[in-house]
């Protein structure tokens, strides 16, 4: 996720990204989620597209208890703890300049009988992809990580690497711009791709994504 601060002072919509932070209630708990636009930009403020996954997730439509989960640029950490909070061993990742302020959400929100399920880890997209296990997750999530054409590729070696034709990848996003189109058609060269969620207030959407299965010579 890049680390752009904006200066929204001006503009109405996004004056709730400089509150300090932001209240939710997911899976029967408050979870409090500090924010600095100010310092980190995008990164560290929660998004449309982040609780709208979540609400996904909390509707039980996927299965996570005990599922292997990684996210991926995942800023203030809200998709992540819910994941955790659902029952699954999650990874949550960004880039190293946000660790430690993720680090603080995902501490303040996990109960300490749950935090041995919960890892922290820095993440640049394309970028070592050997420290982590290959095709080893059941589950990879990612809210608002498709909106910088030029992390397209990187984004797309790494969804290759993490998964295996049993991960399902949930990328929930607003598509917008060609490019955002031009990333699902990307997506679907390599990936069985399908919208499983619309909200339209929002106007955030959510795709799921498999790898196709290669067909057994017989």
């Amino acid at each position: 996720m890049a680390l752009l601060p904006y200066d929204g002072a001006m503009i109405p919509e996004l004056r709730k990204f400089h509150e300090a932070s932001a209240t939710f209630q997911f899976a029967n708990q408050n979870i409090v989620i500090r924010q600095n636009w100010k310092q980190l930009g995008v990164a560290a403020v929660v998004w449309d597209a982040a609780i709208i996954l979540c609400t996904y997730l909390e509707l039980g439509v996927v299965q996570l208890q005990d599922r292997t989960v990684i996210e991926l640029g995942a800023g203030t950490g809200l998709v992540g703890i819910v994941a955790a909070l659902l029952g699954a061993d999650v990874t949550v990742t960004d880039r190293e300049v946000a660790l430690q302020f993720l680090e603080s959400n995902v501490r303040e929100n996990i109960p300490h009988d749950l935090r041995s399920r919960v890892r922290i880890r820095e993440l640049t997209w394309g970028v070592n992809l050997c420290q982590f296990e290959p095709a080893s997750y059941d589950f990879i999530l990612g809210a608002d990580v498709v909106y910088l054409e030029e992390t397209f590729p990187a984004l797309l070696e790494t969804l290759e690497y993490l998964s295996s034709e049993r991960t399902t990848i949930l990328l929930s996003c607003r598509i917008r711009y060609k490019r955002d189109h031009n990333f699902l058609k990307m997506l679907g060269r390599h990936f069985t791709v399908e919208r499983v969620h619309y909200d339209s207030e929002k106007d955030v959407h959510i795709y799921k994504a498999q790898k196709t299965k290669l067909k057994e010579e017989l």
